[in-house]
């Protein structure tokens, strides 16, 4: 099954290729304080979208397209 990540596109210099910034909200393991952690990606653009800076997409997981993208552009949300 494919893993599906919404993120927030934070560069955009690379051709087909985008990093984007995603939350992660885990549990303090000794005392259960919530904490907010920020995870960047590589990610593939095909042709025919269009990812600018500071959007919102969507990641599907896929085939290593290089040593460090794993993961797929599939729309751009907003």
């Amino acid at each position: 099954m494919n893993k599906t990540l919404t993120g927030i596109v934070i560069k955009n210099t690379l051709p087909k290729t985008v990093t984007v910034q995603f939350d992660v909200v885990k549990k303090a393991p000794k005392y259960g304080k919530s904490l907010r952690l920020h995870k960047k990606l590589l990610a593939h653009v095909p042709e025919g979208v269009k990812a600018e800076v500071g959007n919102l997409v969507s990641l599907v997981s896929c085939r290593p397209y290089s040593k460090s993208k794993h993961f797929l552009v599939m729309e751009v949300l907003a």
